[in-house]
């Protein structure tokens, strides 16, 4: 395969669509909790090796966005980088918000993995949460977590993030997204 150097990323390269989503989040206009169905498309492109001194880093980026089931409107969209340390077998994944909130969340794989998770929490100052302060007063991300599966040209995965809900009287609440997508 082209691109070995990204070992377990080198898959993702590309564009994939899929209609499969499912979010689970609060819905401040109903004060509750809902879930709903999403379309999703999220194109990963090569940006390549990234030395930090010693350590080098296979990197793509990629912007992802996401369609409530039946509409036009994009609700969710992101950006952000994944990136791969061969020495260290680990992969890592940086991402923004518009929400002007940004996730660097990393884990163990092997080069030739098929599947892998990420997380992160808040507070930690490797794998990390930040939020501007008005979403740390009322909808902390107090922790990430992510499983992926890459199987030819189907990628899949499912994510959590928990956060502390002032709506919901501080009590926390799993934001999850889950979605299967194809190969474009």
């Amino acid at each position: 395969m082209a691109n070995e150097e990204f070992g377990p990323l080198a898959p993702l390269i590309g564009t994939w669509r899929g209609d499969q989503g499912v979010n689970v989040s609060y819905d401040y206009a109903k004060g509750e909790v809902i879930e709903e169905t999403y379309t999703e498309e999220i194109t990963f492109k090569v940006v390549g090796d990234v030395d930090n001194g010693q350590q080098k880093i296979w990197v793509i980026d990629y912007i992802t966005a996401a369609k409530r089931t039946g509409s036009d409107e994009v609700f969710h969209t992101e950006l952000g980088f994944w990136g791969w340390d061969p020495v260290r077998k680990e992969v890592m994944r940086c991402f923004m918000v518009p929400r002007m909130s940004t996730i660097l969340a990393g884990g163990s794989a092997e080069a030739d993995s098929k599947s892998f998770s990420l997380s992160a929490k808040i507070g930690a100052e490797d794998w990390g949460v930040l939020s501007n302060p008005y979403l740390i007063e009322n909808a902390k991300c107090t922790r990430y977590e992510s499983s992926y599966t890459i199987d030819g040209d189907t990628f899949s995965y499912e994510e959590n993030t928990v956060m502390d809900m002032k709506a919901m009287g501080g009590k926390s609440m799993d934001h999850t997204d889950k979605n299967t997508l194809t190969r474009v």
